[in-house]
């Protein structure tokens, strides 16, 4: 019986350099209110969102992610040539397929890397670092690129009461490459598809298609539901998460959840019983919920601003629909 070779590839991975792109039109809060009875104080108050930011025409997925994976690759050192994949999470790119890691990966320069998409909504992101991750250390790659990017302005009923002020548009990506000591921990991930209805498309595109709806598909979501789901189920996936790399609150540096709502954010760190030394990304105050693409983009801003550090240890956190979650401890580029 043939014995297949072990894999060559480094023994850890880690995150070599971030990049984010934001689109230039910046929406405050008195848009939204054109077209839902509603006010500042209420939103802000229910969800911590001042402004977000809205793609025009020009500012598409690929154009988005080509921005931030050419900052990510400059933070890194690493030259196009040398990426070995290039993995997309997105829920908001409309062409089925081919996936738009093909042509963002040819556009940037490299050469015949792996690419492909991933959908799983808001812990795209952390599904697609954790994919990254095991291409590193199992030798099919030396590099690869990790996009979280979305257009949700697209998939937005400005006229829902309830989602309207929520998403926002932008790309974040990340270097993965070799490391000679652990820097990206044991991913905690999973899925509850029994609550699936919770934050859902309305309708399949075949329904507008077909002309069986009028209005395009959006997203919905059962705030309450997913509220209760992210504060107490999501703040013991970051605690297991804590736990699998060894480390406690009191060790960690930096909390990077999904930039979905301020009071979900507010009450995981009171949950976990963060010290008032962990510094706590909320970027969602003026980026608004970008999905895929929330926790590259805060984890770029911390880092912009010097309210994080390079060799800093974060949790960072993902969770959205499905529901799909999925978070590991990390240090920062």
């Amino acid at each position: 019986m043939a014995k297949i070779k072990p894999s060559k590839g480094a023994p850890y991975a880690r995150i070599m350099g971030v990049g984010g792109y934001r689109p230039v039109r910046v929406v405050p809060n008195d848009v939204i209110l054109e077209t839902i009875d509603s006010s500042d104080e209420w939103i802000r108050s229910r969800s911590g969102i001042a402004t977000r930011h809205w793609a025009s025409d020009e500012e598409t997925v690929t154009a988005m992610s080509l921005e931030a994976s050419g900052k990510a690759m400059a933070d890194a050192g690493v030259e196009p040539h040398q990426i070995g994949g290039v993995i997309v999470a997105t829920v908001s790119h409309f062409q089925q397929t081919p996936a738009v890691a093909t042509e963002i990966a040819d556009r940037l320069g490299t050469v015949k890397p792996a690419a492909f998409d991933i959908s799983a909504g808001c812990a795209g992101f952390g599904y697609a670092l954790t994919v990254a991750k095991g291409m590193i250390t199992d030798g099919s790659a030396e590099y690869v690129l990790v996009i979280g990017v979305e257009r949700l302005s697209d998939l937005t009923d400005l006229e829902d009461r309830a989602t309207a002020f929520l998403f926002g548009d932008g790309a974040g990506a990340v270097v993965v490459g070799p490391a000679n000591e652990p820097m990206i921990g044991p991913t905690v991930w999973g899925s509850e598809g029994d609550k699936s209805d919770t934050i859902k498309q309305t309708v399949p595109w075949t329904d507008y298609r077909d002309g069986t709806v009028e209005r395009f598909p959006a997203i919905r979501q059962e705030g309450q539901a997913v509220f209760r789901w992210a504060v107490f189920e999501m703040a013991k996936v970051a605690q297991q998460a804590l736990d699998a790399a060894g480390i406690t609150a009191d060790e960690l540096d930096v909390f990077i959840p999904h930039q979905a709502n301020m009071r979900i954010i507010d009450s995981m760190v009171k949950t976990l019983k963060l010290p008032d030394h962990v510094t706590v990304a909320r970027d969602v105050e003026t980026t608004g919920n970008t999905s895929a693409a929330s926790i590259p983009l805060a984890m770029e801003r911390l880092l912009a601003t010097g309210q994080a550090k390079s060799g800093d240890t974060a949790l960072v956190i993902g969770f959205g629909a499905g529901l799909v979650y999925a978070a590991t401890v990390v240090t920062l580029p």
